[in-house]
């Protein structure tokens, strides 16, 4: 068999492989930051203009800053709305390209002879040769595409992995790994050609997916270092040869740093205040934090259990809980600095491996010190190391044979995993049995009570959420949600200040304190609330509907149109909108607006007896009698006891000369309501009218 055939059959089984592994992953809903990003993102709405799109929204949300994962979002939107599968379908998509991407990656080096140029010392002596590929297959062809495809399977299907794949905006990571890979597969194809024609078409390919990758996700900084080291270890030898050699492509894949610097302060540098140098985390406490996060994912890395969604927030007391995990890492960063001069092959893969983690282990953060997805590709380095080892002890069929054995392992375990993610509620169900201590998690898995209208339940998880952290204002708004359902006003009003006393630029406090106080009559306050809450957020669909509603009550209608037009702008597909708006227009008697607003609520809520009794009346005041009788019997085909209806389809019947029908709609009117004295007057008209 042919090596191009060869490298054919372990690609796929490697696609294969992932299929299989994430074929229970397509109806997984949004969870967690998904909706603030996609759902609640209008910058995805269109594709065209791109402006929109690639700026970005500049809330604090995970695709800020982010313009080529913003941009995959609404192609996303653009095929399927906001219907799950096609985001998980791209996401798998992204994440098994990245897989072939790695298997290519790594073989290829395979290709190369790096220790047959090392010295006794470590250091290399001069330029590796790279062997072309050819149709034979030769003992070193079936070795690197062994090795290759065993690395590429096992990170494919490695549990660890479902993090960047199953949570659909972890797409950051998994698209951000995808251009990362490329980057260097893209050099090692360039350096590979030589002289021929096809040269700079592949560093142009490297420097566009490095381009790319910078604009995805920020972790993608150390890509031009590591292509650079990556060059001095395998290709030329030494650091000057390398810039002599290739000075003018490492100049334009250093100015994709120019990509990330724009994107970085688009975004605002530092997320919202949640990442970042002088945001109030010391960068030393966040630091000794990173002892445990990088010990753990070598842990998992090796033996995946127990997988968590949401570590939470924590801080080391005592030096006690940093020492067992130290000395795990401090050798492996000692030992890569060593390496890096005395020997460079295991000097680059430490520097990989930490070079995808230092932006997320050294930028200090107030929320997420331990997060899964952040192994993504530094993953890859401890399978080439493990495969590596394993290849050196075991004959070739063994090792081939323990591959495939623990990747069926992996697999299965990775499809349990995903079905882990198929509800909100297993998923936060499964991080409190894990991380009781985590607020998030508790505030996380009210949230999904809430949903359910189990509100006793999520209660005592909201409780318990502001009671493991009296600062978490998340939780406070919430539970003051919560109570403000269940008509405990006053203590809501307590937890809605105490939200805004910790976070005085949360819009959601702002917006949903306003509502509780135009409950209680405070219309003045509720409107400050509101406006404060869409300053904050100029898109914040639910101010805008809470603040037209507020108006429309206080009799502006006027003031109230513009409000509903952007709702209806930014979210389309909310039926109490359309609803609302239709009887504002109303109102004003722009009954012919009214009716299309109309029919539109009754498009997405379409068994709605208010919105078909009150489009039957608009209809009614236009003389379209005919339409406004089909849509009156509908309303009480609905709501069988709605007297009104009974009235008002007799009055139009009445218009249209069907007296008899007209007299049996209003005697069926006042046996519902004997007190109504319109329809007895409209009775006696009917009656009069009558010959006898």
């Amino acid at each position: 068999m042919t090596t191009r055939k060869v490298n054919a059959v372990a690609a796929i089984i490697i696609v294969t492989a992932g299929l299989a592994a994430y074929s229970g992953s397509f109806s997984g809903p949004f969870v967690f930051d998904d909706p603030s990003s996609i759902t609640a993102n209008p910058t995805i709405r269109h594709l065209w203009p791109p402006w929109d799109i690639l700026a970005t929204p500049q809330a604090n949300v995970t695709v800020q800053g982010r313009p080529i994962l913003n941009l995959s979002f609404g192609i996303n939107y653009a095929i399927s709305k906001s219907d799950v599968w096609s985001y998980h379908a791209l996401n798998l998509v992204i994440h098994l390209l990245a897989g072939l991407t790695l298997f290519g990656l790594v073989r290829r080096t395979l290709l190369l002879d790096v220790a047959a140029q090392e010295t006794d010392s470590g250091r290399r002596t001069g330029p590796c040769p790279i062997h072309p590929e050819t149709d034979s297959t030769t003992p070193r062809d079936i070795t690197a595409t062994l090795l290759g495809f065993s690395v590429a399977l096992l990170w494919t299907v490695h549990p660890l992995q479902t993090e960047s794949v199953t949570y659909v905006v972890q797409r950051a990571e998994s698209l951000m790994g995808f251009f990362y890979l490329l980057t260097l597969y893209g050099f090692v194809r360039y350096a590979a050609t030589g002289g021929s024609g096809h040269r700079w078409r592949w560093a142009t390919f490297s420097v566009l997916a490095c381009g790319l990758g910078m604009a995805t996700k920020e972790v993608m900084v150390s890509a031009p270092v590591i292509v650079l080291l990556y060059d001095r270890t395998f290709v030329a030898g030494s650091f000057r040869a390398t810039w002599e050699k290739r000075r003018m492509f490492y100049g334009c894949l250093a100015a994709s740093w120019l990509v990330l610097g724009l994107c970085l302060l688009r975004g605002g540098g530092n997320r919202g205040g949640s990442i970042g140098f002088g945001i109030g985390v010391p960068w030393w406490t966040y630091g000794l934090t990173q002892f445990e996060a990088i010990g753990r994912y070598l842990l998992l890395s090796l033996w995946p259990h127990p997988l968590v969604f949401e570590y939470g927030a924590f801080r080391v007391q005592h030096a006690g809980e940093v020492l067992p995990w130290a000395i795990i890492v401090v050798p492996l960063v000692a030992g890569t600095l060593w390496a890096l001069w005395h020997r460079p092959v295991v000097g680059f893969l430490g520097a990989f491996f930490f070079a995808i983690l230092a932006p997320t282990s050294l930028v200090p953060g107030t929320s997420q010190m331990i997060v899964e997805h952040r192994m993504y590709l530094s993953l890859a380095v401890v399978l080439v190391v493990i495969i590596h080892a394993g290849h050196m002890a075991i004959s070739r069929a063994g090792i081939t044979s323990l591959v495939l054995l623990v990747g069926t392992g992996f697999g299965w375990l990775t499809q349990e995993r995903n079905a882990t993610y198929r509800n909100e509620m297993s998923l936060w169900t499964d991080t409190v049995v894990k991380r009781p201590a985590n607020p998030v998690a508790h505030s996380m898995l009210a949230e999904a009570h809430f949903e359910h209208g189990r509100l006793d339940t999520a209660q005592v998880h909201y409780e318990t959420a502001v009671k493991l952290d009296p600062t978490f204002f998340v939780a406070h708004e919430r539970l003051a949600e919560l109570l403000l359902r269940r008509g405990r006003l006053a203590e809501a009003a307590e937890h809605f200040d105490r939200a805004l006393q910790l976070r005085p630029d949360f819009a959601d406090a702002h917006n949903n304190f306003g509502i509780l106080l135009a409950q209680v009559g405070k219309t003045s306050e509720a409107m400050l609330h509101i406006e404060r809450a869409l300053a904050l957020k100029p898109d914040y669909v639910e101010a805008h509907f809470a603040l037209a509603n507020t108006l429309a009550d206080l009799g502006r209608n006027h003031e109230a149109i513009a409000h509903y037009e952007a709702v209806i702008r930014l979210k389309p597909e909310l039926p109490g909108a359309e609803y609302n708006f239709a009887n504002t227009l109303a109102a004003l008697e722009r009954r012919e607006e009214a009716t299309s607003h109309y029919r539109a609520a009754l498009r997405l809520r379409p068994n709605h007896p208010a919105a078909e009794f009150n489009l039957a009346n608009t209809l009614a005041m236009l003389h379209r009698c005919d339409e406004a009788v089909t849509h009156y019997r509908e309303a009480l085909r609905l709501k069988p006891d709605f007297a009104e209806a009974e009235m008002n389809l007799g009055s139009a019947l009445f218009e249209l000369g069907r007296l008899a029908e007209a007299e049996t709609h209003y005697l069926a009117a006042l046996r519902l309501d004997p007190r109504m004295e319109d329809a007895r007057a409209s009775l006696a008209r009917v009656r009069g009218a009558t010959p006898r």
